[in-house]
C-alpha cells in the first residue's frame, strides 16, 4: 500500500521557530549579569513547562499564557536573589510582554517558504498559548502561515489528542498527510500517537530536561535547526 504523500505542516511556535530566549534576557535589568538573566530565563521557561503539564494532567481547560508565566514567574524569583532584587512590578509587566515579541531563528523563514513554494505544502501554527500571543509573534517575527492554532482555541493543551485531532479536523487532513515540527518531544510524542510524522528540531533553549540521545532515535527525522527541513520533508511529499 502506497504511503500518503504529507500535505501540510504544523509548526510549533515558541523555541522552535522563535528565539524566546533573547527576548526575555533582554526584557530583564542590565544591571543583573547577562548569564544570571540567562539562567533565569531558562528555568523561567522551564517551570512554565511544568505548570502547564500539570494543568494537562488535572484535565484543566487553557489558562491565558500570560497569567500561567506570571504565576511561575513569582515561583522563580526566591531561587534567583541577585534577579529578584532588580526586578519591581513594571519589570515583571515588561517581562512577560517580552514574550509577545520574538524574533525568528535565521534560517526559518527561508525554511518556511522553501516548503510553501517548491514543496507546495500548507504550514500552520499549532501550539499552546493564545491567539492574542500567536498574533503578537507573528508580526514581531515575520513569519507567516496558512492559519495559526493556539491551545485557546482548540479547547485543549497540548498533548491532548483532542488538540491534534481538532486541527485536523478543521484542515481537513489525515494523520498521515500532516507532519509536526517541534523542539518539544512531548508534543511530537502525542502528535505519533494520532498518527501523525514527527520532526524533532532541537534547540539549545528547550527540552534541558531530556535525554537527547534518546529524543534521536524517537520521530521521523531529528534536526539540529531547520536549513535541512525542506530536504527531509521532500521525501514525503514526492
Amino acid at each position: 500500500m502506497t504511503e500518503p504523500k504529507i500535505k501540510a505542516v504544523f509548526f510549533d511556535f515558541m523555541g522552535t521557530c522563535l528565539d524566546w530566549h533573547s527576548s526575555v534576557v533582554r526584557s530583564l535589568p542590565s544591571s543583573i549579569p547577562e548569564d544570571d538573566r540567562s539562567e533565569f530565563a531558562l528555568e523561567w521557561r522551564r517551570r512554565y513547562f511544568i505548570e502547564n503539564n500539570q494543568r494537562f494532567k488535572q484535565g484543566l481547560s487553557p489558562e491565558d499564557i500570560d497569567v500561567t508565566l506570571a504565576r511561575v514567574l513569582e515561583t522563580v524569583l526566591p531561587d534567583f536573589p541577585t534577579c529578584s532584587a532588580a526586578i519591581d512590578s513594571e519589570v515583571k509587566r515588561q517581562m512577560i510582554q517580552a514574550w509577545h515579541t520574538q524574533p525568528a531563528w535565521p534560517e526559518v523563514n527561508k525554511a518556511i517558504q522553501s516548503l510553501r513554494d517548491d514543496l507546495g505544502l500548507e504550514v500552520f501554527v499549532h501550539a499552546n498559548g493564545t491567539t492574542r500571543l500567536q498574533l503578537d509573534l507573528a508580526r514581531s517575527s515575520g513569519l507567516n502561515f496558512n492559519m495559526m492554532f493556539s491551545s485557546q482555541l482548540l479547547g485543549a493543551y497540548k498533548p491532548s489528542p483532542h488538540a491534534y485531532m481538532k486541527a485536523l479536523e478543521l484542515v481537513k487532513f489525515e494523520p498521515q498527510e500532516v507532519v509536526l515540527v517541534a523542539a518539544h518531544a512531548y508534543d511530537l510524542r502525542g502528535a505519533q500517537s494520532c498518527g501523525m510524522k514527527g520532526v524533532y528540531v532541537h534547540r539549545w533553549t528547550d527540552d534541558v530536561d531530556e535525554d537527547m540521545t534518546t529524543v534521536k532515535t524517537e520521530f521521523d527525522a531529528f534536526l539540529d535547526g531547520m536549513e535541512g527541513l525542506p530536504r527531509v520533508l521532500s521525501r514525503w511529499a514526492a
